[in-house]
């Protein structure tokens, strides 16, 4: 059962959790952190680029040849 969310206690809760689960499970929650921490990796990654390029990109789009194109 859930519990009241509390971030100070987040850690030792989880690793309570976990060390009472058999050994097979274990492997299959750590696969899904893995599986976790990958996935905001890649989102990371994606907002960076689109910060870095988001200048470049705006001197592109920002022009009076394409104002047309913003009321569509």
């Amino acid at each position: 059962m859930a519990t009241a969310f509390d971030p100070d206690r987040v850690p030792e809760a989880l690793i309570r959790k976990i060390s009472s689960l058999p050994r097979a499970r274990v492997a299959e929650v750590e696969d899904f952190v893995d599986f976790i921490r990958q996935r905001e990796s890649e989102i990371a990654l994606k907002r960076a680029a689109r910060d870095v390029s988001a200048p470049a990109l705006a001197k592109i789009w920002n022009n009076p040849e394409d104002d047309a194109y913003d009321a569509l």
